[in-house]
């Protein structure tokens, strides 16, 4: 085997099923290699819209995913989708072609930079691991290295740059299959110290972050929940890792989130908080409101010890795993409870006081122009249950996290960790992939979808359905009401000139349907599209002046930024 065929070799047996590039002559090994594989390669419009799709496959599949692209800019291209990667901790290989190393540093086509290594110091900002492969013996151990460095720990992007001339070198036979080891242990007095902790609470809550969804741990959590009857409120990123629709669930808590977990953690004396894979960003405590910090203790759960502490102080910070933590920590409550002969005591009249006090009635309004919350009203009630949702930037996710319930784990999904405009619009395309018969949606702002809206001839030209609701308002909506609360006067412009996306969509060969009234979204149009296999754009005409939930962030700029 080359250099190239080694890679794709042991890419193939660790179950990689898609590749999702654009293809380029500083990858043309690589495309040799792969066209002799059973992997089958997606090509996409944008090395960017590659890379999103590489991203959403791996949420969905759980699996490690490749993107690849052509050197120069189309390694630049990648790098936003690879830094969404790497601040949701996504597990995703990019490979980069390079030109020839005889050729290094006289200014051949597509080079970056003097002798070529800047593409690789600037990957390496945005991944845990970024290299060149500059000799053909090392092609295997270098791919089972980035493979392994993505998957173990905090998972990440990694990226390989690849030289033409050194991908056509003979490397020997590949070596096969290469195991990943994950580290599961947990810090045993932390446990035990967190179990006495949550037992004498009076007033206890649970945060779940993205670490909780990251390690699978919808079980382990619901059981430490019921078991001691603690309310649980989610971060944007993990809404609906545990139902919306359970009694002990808080909601969202932090940006466009529920009034509930705001009432119930901010407003009231929660005594002891037990954290699990949150970092405590922007999003989830508005700003770092002070009102955070409980009264008594703060545990917090992370596999990243850098998180622990970060921005609260803890006073038991437990490294590890959240799936395997909240076993452990669960199975030591029910240890400490034969000892004191008591478990948590019922929390659930109280929670639901305050979900009926402040529960966010539907939008049932049928005027005219098109209410957001009444366009996500008519999505949630036509939809089936296990819908997967990508929800992209701006006020389209506002909207989302405040009005849509999620009452199956793993169906909700927001590019946060680095907030890129124009994720959902391709990550739903790999995510379907994944996802087999469920329908993927995304919800899509117009700003966002004129970014990446071109990924949608991706989806027809592989018949992949993916459905796109396009929130159509002529603007960057987020921008416009931001400025419009504060007061902020429109020097860069937030409007454009009205997109019709159905036209554009029947152009890069979907279906297209233009929405304007409530209840032209309903279950028989749904179910029609679904059955019809057929990428489709819903291009929903809504109010411009509807005001999103995002007021938590006017105040974290206000209070932050000035």
């Amino acid at each position: 085997m080359n250099a190239a065929e080694v890679i794709v070799d042991y890419l193939e047996k660790h179950g990689v099923e898609y590749v999702f590039g654009v293809p380029g002559g500083a990858i043309e090994p690589l495309n040799n290699a792969l066209h002799k594989s059973k992997i089958k390669v997606i090509v996409a419009k944008h090395e960017e819209g590659a890379a999103f799709m590489a991203d959403g496959f791996a949420r969905v599949s759980g699996n490690i995913s490749v993107c690849c692209s052509t050197a120069g800019p189309g390694a630049t291209n990648m790098i936003t989708g690879l830094a969404s990667s790497c601040g949701d901790s996504i597990p995703v290989i990019a490979l980069t072609g390079q030109v020839a190393t005889s050729l290094f540093g006289k200014g051949a086509i597509q080079e970056f930079a003097v002798q070529s290594f800047s593409i690789v110091s600037m990957f390496r900002h945005i991944s845990k691991y970024s290299d060149i492969v500059i000799n053909e013996k090392k092609a295997w151990e270098m791919i089972s290295k980035a493979r392994r460095l993505a998957l173990s720990g905090r998972k990440g992007p990694v990226h390989l740059n690849l030289p033409t001339d050194i991908m056509k070198r003979k490397a020997g036979d590949s070596n096969g299959r290469c195991n990943t080891t994950q580290v599961l242990g947990f810090d045993r007095e932390g446990v035990i110290e967190a179990a006495k902790l949550l037992m004498e609470a009076e007033r206890p809550v649970i945060v779940a972050g993205w670490g909780s969804v990251l390690s699978q741990a919808d079980k382990e959590l619901l059981m430490l929940a019921e078991m001691m009857d603690i309310p649980v409120a989610t971060s944007p990123k993990a809404k609906g890792v545990i139902s919306e629709a359970h009694p002990l669930s808080l909601g969202v808590l932090g940006f466009a989130g529920s009034l509930v977990s705001q009432e119930y953690i901010l407003s009231r004396d929660v005594d002891v908080m037990l954290a699990v894979g949150t970092s405590f960003n922007e999003f989830v405590t508005s700003g770092w409101d002070k009102r955070l910090r409980p009264m008594k203790s703060l545990i917090q759960i992370d596999i990243d010890c850098n998180e622990i502490g970060k921005n609260y102080y803890v006073d038991v910070g437990i490294a590890g795993d959240a799936k395997t933590v909240l076993h452990e920590l669960a199975h030591q409550l029910l240890r400490q409870s034969k000892t004191s002969g008591k478990l948590g005591v019922s929390r659930r009249q109280e929670v639901q006081a305050i979900k009926e006090e402040f529960a966010v009635t539907p939008d049932t309004c049928d005027n005219l122009p098109y209410k957001p919350a009444r366009m996500i009203k008519d999505l949630s009630d036509s939809l089936p249950e296990d819908t997967i949702y990508f929800v992209d930037n701006g006020n389209s996710m506002a909207w989302a996290i405040h009005h849509l319930p999620i009452t199956q784990p793993y169906t909700f999904y927001v590019g946060l960790g680095f907030a890129s405009m124009g994720f959902a619009t391709a990550a739903a395309i790999g995510a379907k992939l994944a996802a087999g018969a469920r329908p993927v949606v995304s919800i899509v702002g117009d700003g966002s979808f004129l970014m990446n809206g071109m990924e949608v001839a991706t989806a027809v030209n592989y018949k992949i359905p993916v459905i796109w609701v396009v929130m159509n308002n002529s603007m960057l909506g987020m921008v416009y009401h931001a400025r419009k609360l504060s007061g902020i006067p429109e020097g860069i412009p937030s409007g454009f000139a009205p997109v019709d996306f159905v036209k554009l969509a029947e152009g890069l060969g979907a279906r297209g349907i233009r929405i304007t009234e409530p209840g032209q979204i309903n279950r028989e149009l749904i179910e029609e599209i679904i059955s019809s296999g057929m990428p489709t754009v819903l291009d929903v005409i809504i109010d411009q002046e509807a005001v999103p939930p995002i007021q938590s962030r006017i105040a974290s700029l206000e209070k932050l930024y000035t």
